[in-house]
């Protein structure tokens, strides 16, 4: 667990545990990387969202600290596992105690996707080995996704859900964005905005490499709805509480406007007959200043780069180069032998150590790689291709990049890199 809470403070810039009481000490926001909203009734308390499996004892503790109320309602903002797995400690007390098992609100899709989750287990594992491989995510996490509370309550497609407790009101609506089955909550007499993943106080994870179809736009129309609340407090899914109504109306109208930006751009320029790798390339260039410099647009875990590819994936197939070669193509180790027959080893090392000198470091990539999937023997050429590899991979990771996930797959290469070069010494002995 300390790994997890370390590495999650090095990418988040906090401690992984804040609580902190708010709303007229209606309200507690647990800070545990995937927040928990905590709303205090006379009849008994609302949890929104539930952390993931590791962290449910601490956030437990902290629940219990705020109040010793029963739990009348928990509600999945998503169905991903860093907010909908910490139940454990909740269920037992409950089933200790004698109480009522609380109503769980979800979206239909929730279900859907727990039910995909079974279905791919093992390559949900493998993606989080992937995409966590810096804070140590184990079978036990992807595991007891198996177990997740099923909801109780179920919204429909794009219906709302209104409930009261103890005389309070609640909203909740659907709407997507980084996932297909995100809800968030509106508690109207306090004016608290309940977001979950809808804000992560970063740029928006949308286009995470290993995830499926994220929707810009709707993300964008999500927030705008939630402008209309005129709330005084939010509470994103990551990140810190924002107090304040012109605090809270700040956030919302600067992720809407990046949403809408990089979605209006794509969209221009497949209007305009452009393929994938012009698209992308001008939009690096004409990326405004004023969200790359915005403190809540910073791309600590979702990235603009990758925004572009999700919104291009959502109106476009899988032929995105307009290259006939790239319709049907041959096996890229197939390729790079034909290329070592034209030009030797030696030379494609050369060209890639001097892209390196120079700090091309994505082009020397795609050179060496002409080496390593070329090779067909053990060789210390090949060996000097992995070790500058490895160097390269680790001088983006650190000058390059500042996303968590981009970093974390950067990382799980070079250690794949760190074992061939160890069975490759072995073999060259």
């Amino acid at each position: 667990m300390s790994n997890i809470i370390e590495g999650m403070e090095s990418f988040f810039g906090r401690g992984a545990f804040e609580s902190k009481v708010f709303a007229d000490e209606t309200c507690c926001f647990i800070g545990a990387f995937g927040n928990v909203g905590v709303v205090k009734t006379d009849e008994g308390l609302i949890l929104f969202d539930i952390a993931l499996r590791l962290f449910g004892p601490r956030v437990f503790q902290e629940v219990r600290k705020f109040s010793d109320k029963p739990i009348k309602y928990i509600v999945y903002s998503h169905g991903h596992f860093d907010h909908c797995l910490g139940y454990a400690p909740f269920i037992k007390e409950i089933k200790e105690k004698g109480w009522e098992m609380p109503q769980v609100i979800a979206h239909e899709n929730c279900v859907r996707r727990f039910e995909k989750y079974r279905m791919l287990s093992k390559h949900q594992l493998w993606t989080y080995q992937q995409q966590f491989a810096s804070v140590g995510v184990t079978m036990t996490d992807t595991e007891s996704i198996m177990g997740a509370l099923e909801p109780t309550i179920i919204i429909k497609g794009n219906e709302s859900y209104n409930f009261s407790l103890s005389g309070y009101n609640f909203e909740i609506h659907h709407d997507k964005g980084e996932t297909d089955d995100s809800i968030w909550m509106y508690f109207k007499e306090k004016k608290v905005l309940f977001t979950g993943d809808l804000m992560v106080s970063s740029y928006p994870n949308i286009g995470s490499p290993f995830r499926v179809q994220r929707y810009g736009k709707d993300w964008a129309i999500a927030m705008d709805k939630m402008m209309k609340k005129n709330a005084e407090f939010l509470l994103p899914g990551h990140g810190f509480l924002f107090k304040g109504k012109n605090d809270v109306q700040d956030v919302l109208s600067i992720t809407a406007e990046a949403l809408n930006f990089v979605h209006d751009e794509v969209v221009k320029r497949l209007n305009q007959g452009k393929w994938f790798e012009q698209i992308y390339n001008e939009m690096l260039d004409i990326y405004p200043d004023k969200f790359k410099n915005h403190e809540f647009l910073q791309p600590k875990y979702g990235d603009y780069r990758f925004a572009i590819t999700d919104v291009y994936r959502l109106y476009h197939g899988w032929y995105d180069s307009g290259n006939p070669t790239d319709l049907f193509p041959a096996k890229s180790s197939e390729v790079a032998k034909e290329l070592l027959k034209i030009g030797s080893i030696e030379k494609y090392l050369a060209k890639a150590k001097m892209l390196y000198e120079e700090g091309k470091f994505q082009l020397a990539l795609h050179v060496i790689d002409i080496v390593i999937k070329g090779s067909t023997t053990a060789s210390n050429s090949l060996l000097d291709a992995y070790n500058l590899k490895v160097k390269l991979l680790k001088r983006k990771v650190e000058e390059e990049e500042g996303s968590f996930i981009a970093v974390n797959i950067l990382k799980t290469s070079m250690n794949q890199l760190k074992t061939n070069i160890k069975e490759l010494k072995q073999e060259l002995k």
